[in-house]
């Protein structure tokens, strides 16, 4: 009998759960750990953030659904990773606190023979001080922060109607932050929120990124196809902010945040500030700060973990210099160098290196965005991971043969705003591969037959469809394993 551990039910580990307890019989055990109650379809949480969804239409219960599947289901944060065991337990284990209100602060060791860590980012807002939710900003990374922004929004609006001009400051607030499509899908909404009602008269909306140029999106940019032909993502984004009157501010990296001011060091050294009546701003992303131990107690953690908290796998962390960057450095399998029986899926994987270029001040600030790592490639990357436990469990050996590079794998992104079936506009864009290979493709880094952008109607209704297509797969509707990811 193999038991798997799974440290997160976001869109990576609930997906690698979904499969390994499809696939594996019951005599295997298939146990999920993760601090929440509910599954959120962090997607949609743009909507919600906008008044056009209730949080309720984004999220469901978890633990009834691991019940009727049988997932062993625990309310609970990993603390830290024991991948030798102890002089008590011959394989591995997680040492894990529970959250839930009857066994709060509870600590237990959960056994695994295979471990999956899909725990996602830490939202790191204290790297930027006055940053986030309770402070002077707002966020729209979970359902919560979404539906407390939408109130936040009322009440600009409210201001608006009783002719009170309202400065609205949208975009990333820490010099590395990534989610700039996030960010950019929420201020195109707003926007159209602002001038469904009249009132666009009254609001001066500004977009603030650490991206050197717009349409970076943590991917260094790209040029796509588009009706016969090629322009850049640059030209693509700008295009929706003219349209829609909408200033920006790039190469901007927010360093601290006080009630109604933001300020930012640019790339060329200069500290400046930007004024708002109401700010949304991404924070950076950190990992957890789980703890690795070996068998006889000595801290491992740097061994695991590179130093921004996110587990290594088999990419290649060498630092060479970004000349010298090849697709063959990105990972492939997630698996660790060092335990062998231990993956990371999704966001909690350690990238090689950004995809965007490194970018520093005159003063020594990195200011360029971290690679993105959401939705599809973290769906991919957790089937891949469960697929390859799932046949080492078969056969009793690693054949690793499923593998999911995002330095191979395309990935599609639509950015919608508005809501309804007649009214809203998307920008649907398809990336091939996410991170640029200058080996295969020297005049684009991409394929761009498969790297196309269009803008319209068609795109909205695409987003509509994904909502409720995702979230028919995410509760083990019928046939869901029939959807792509």
């Amino acid at each position: 009998m193999a038991k798997i551990v799974v440290l997160g039910a976001g869109i990576s580990g609930h997906t690698a759960a979904a499969y390994l307890r499809k696939w594996l019989n019951k005599k295997h055990d298939v146990i999920v750990v993760t601090p929440n109650a509910w599954y959120q379809w962090i997607p949609s949480n743009i909507w919600v953030g906008v008044g056009r969804m209730t949080v309720d239409q984004v999220r469901f219960k978890l633990e009834p659904k691991y019940n009727k599947w049988g997932i062993i289901y625990k309310q609970a944060k990993a603390v830290s990773i024991h991948p030798e065991g102890d002089a008590n337990h011959e394989t591995g284990f997680v040492t894990v606190e529970y959250t839930s209100d009857e066994k709060k602060g509870q600590t237990e060791q959960v056994a695994y023979d295979f471990l999956i860590n899909a725990t996602g980012p830490k939202l790191n807002f204290e790297g930027t001080e006055g940053l986030g939710p309770g402070k002077f900003t707002s966020s729209v990374c979970t359902y919560s922060h979404a539906s407390e922004s939408w109130e936040k929004i009322k009440e600009s609006i409210a201001r608006m109607e009783k002719g009170e001009k309202q400065k609205f400051l949208i975009g990333t607030g820490h010099p590395m932050a990534t989610c700039q499509g996030a960010a950019f899908e929420y201020i195109l909404n707003v926007d159209y929120e602002i001038r469904k009602r009249k009132l666009s008269h009254m609001a001066d909306i500004t977009w603030i990124s650490n991206e050197y140029e717009l349409g970076d999106f943590g991917m260094g940019g790209a040029y796509i196809k588009k009706g016969g032909y090629v322009t850049s993502t640059k030209v693509f984004t700008e295009s929706f902010f003219v349209q829609r009157g909408i200033d920006w501010i790039k190469r901007a990296g927010v360093k601290k945040v006080e009630d109604g001011v933001a300020h930012y060091e640019t790339l060329d050294g200069e500290m400046k500030e930007e004024q708002f009546d109401y700010a949304m701003l991404i924070p950076g992303f950190t990992g957890h700060g789980i703890k690795a131990f070996d068998q006889k107690g000595d801290d491992i953690t740097s061994k695991v973990f590179a130093p921004n908290g996110f587990m290594k796998v088999d990419a290649d962390y060498s630092g060479k210099p970004y000349e010298q960057w090849s697709a063959d450095d990105w990972p492939s399998t997630y698996q660790n160098p060092d335990y062998e029986n231990v993956f990371a899926a999704g966001i909690a994987f350690a990238p090689p290196h950004s995809i965007s270029k490194p970018m520093k001040s005159p003063n020594g600030t990195a200011i360029f965005p971290a690679p993105p790592r959401t939705g599809m490639p973290s769906g991919v990357i957790g089937k891949v991971v469960a697929q390859n436990i799932y046949d080492w469990i078969q056969s009793g050996k690693p054949t690793l043969k499923h593998k999911a590079s995002m330095a191979r794998m395309g990935a599609a992104c639509v950015v919608s705003a508005g809501f309804g079936l007649t009214k809203g506009a998307a920008a649907t864009m398809t990336v091939s591969p996410i991170v640029q290979d200058w080996t295969k493709y020297p005049q684009w880094g991409r394929d761009i037959k498969n790297t196309v952008g269009e803008p319209g109607l068609a795109g909205h209704w695409m987003k509509w469809f994904m909502h409720y297509m995702f979230l028919h797969k995410a509760k083990g509707y019928p046939f869901w394993y029939l959807l792509p990811e």
